[in-house]
């Protein structure tokens, strides 16, 4: 069963998420987001992912890549081919379907709980927040989850399968989430925020992110009607 993933070609970070799609018997196929193929072959797709990014999907200087990787969401959907996304990807999907992102007046940063009104899908958290750009949602969608910095959880099935996308990162583990901190060091200071603090909360959240991430996996697998074989049983760990 494939999951073609979209990321950057050098920062394929798919984290708590992959390890689960590969935990249940997926195959993963990447799809390099700055070089994507004009007909991308997704006929034996069981899923479509989308990963987050440095970039900003409203940048201008991105908008030939986001115009192709919008384009492949909009055809997924339309092929029955469920769409699963991820920060930059929920920007990036809101956009396809017919919403906007743009740079907010300041990041979101951090280990947060979020407003939510389905808490399977769409769980308080706290999850890891490492963004500076904000979407509004496509006009068919549903969201389910928000925070005072914008919406965080959409779904929507307006083109045929169904789309879930999170802005905040269920995927990161503690050591990816630690050196993105390093590497932003500069611009969390520059928010007023402590980079200190933000390694703390890491620290404090290692024993149930990979869980959480894992359960919530599950559950929106279950909600977009993807059913994975685990290919060995012994490969799929019970939660700890």
């Amino acid at each position: 069963m494939r999951i073609h993933v979209v990321a950057d070609e050098a920062d394929r970070e798919g984290g708590f998420v992959v390890e689960r799609l590969v935990q249940l018997g997926g195959e993963i196929v990447w799809l390099d987001r700055d070089d994507l193929p004009v007909f991308a072959d997704l006929e034996e797709s069981s899923m479509l992912l989308l990963l987050g990014s440095d970039k900003g999907a409203h940048e201008p200087g991105n908008a030939n890549a986001v115009a192709r990787e919008s384009a492949l969401a909009r055809a997924a959907l339309r092929a029955d081919v469920p769409v699963m996304a991820i920060c930059y990807g929920a920007q990036l999907l809101a956009r396809a379907l017919g919403g906007t992102s743009y740079e907010a007046d300041d990041p979101e940063l951090g280990w947060r709980r979020v407003d939510t009104i389905d808490a399977v899908l769409c769980p308080e958290g706290p999850w890891a927040q490492l963004h500076t750009d904000v979407f509004t949602p496509p006009p068919n969608a549903k969201v389910i989850g928000s925070s005072w910095y914008g919406p965080q959880c959409f779904l929507d099935d307006s083109l045929g399968a169904r789309a879930i996308a999170w802005q905040f990162h269920p995927e990161v583990n503690i050591e990816t989430f630690s050196r993105w901190i390093d590497d932003d060091e500069d611009m969390i200071r520059a928010a007023g925020a402590d980079p200190d603090e933000l390694r703390r909360q890491t620290l404090a959240n290692a024993a149930r992110a990979r869980n959480a991430a894992h359960k919530l996996t599950d559950d929106a697998l279950a909600y977009l009607g993807v059913d994975l074989p685990a290919a060995n049983p012994e490969t799929v760990r019970p939660p700890l």
